[in-house]
């Protein structure tokens, strides 16, 4: 139940051809090419490039790992401002997932809780969501057991007469 991402900055094709890409920043005397517009084209001290013209959160890439039928199943790109969204709804599929488990087969969901990872992009230094995972417990309860049913019979017997209503 984990949404983690996947791969580096090199090695996968964009498909998404950006409009404004190609467009260059004056910044110094050279010139930045600008692949994530929007964003800031502000160096920040010890980053190899600003967030504006990132390679590595441009090609960043989101992944379930999971073996639910969840979003996310093939590698997907998520824009960094989007991207807390988006994992924390998928998270929340995971959340979903686990109480129609439990409904379906005589269960009770006794926890979920999900935490959203964080990172620091090595290129431009921005943080940004990094992944999700979403813990569950379920109790379940079968009642063939034969432990199960002795359990039932000692609470009918400790249980019988300790609540009585007195008519007067």
């Amino acid at each position: 139940m984990n949404l983690q991402i996947q791969g580096s900055a090199y090695g996968y094709t964009n498909h998404y051809t950006n409009p404004l890409a190609g467009i260059a920043a004056y910044g110094d005397s050279e010139k930045h090419i600008i692949v994530n517009p929007g964003e800031s084209t502000e160096k920040k001290p010890g980053a190899k490039s600003s967030p504006a013209e990132c390679e590595t959160c441009k090609n960043r890439k989101y992944q379930d790992g999971s073996d639910e039928m969840v979003s996310f199943k093939s590698a997907t790109h998520i824009s960094p401002s989007a991207a807390g969204a988006a994992v924390r709804s998928h998270e929340q599929e995971h959340v979903s997932n686990a109480y129609k488990e439990a409904a379906l087969n005589n269960g009770k969901v006794l926890r979920a809780s999900v935490s959203i990872h964080t990172s620091v992009c090595p290129e431009c230094g921005r943080s940004y969501v990094s992944g999700g995972t979403t813990n569950t417990q379920i109790k379940y309860y079968n009642e063939e057991n034969p432990y199960q049913q002795e359990l039932k019979k000692q609470d009918a017997d400790k249980y019988s007469g300790m609540n009585v209503d007195i008519a007067c």
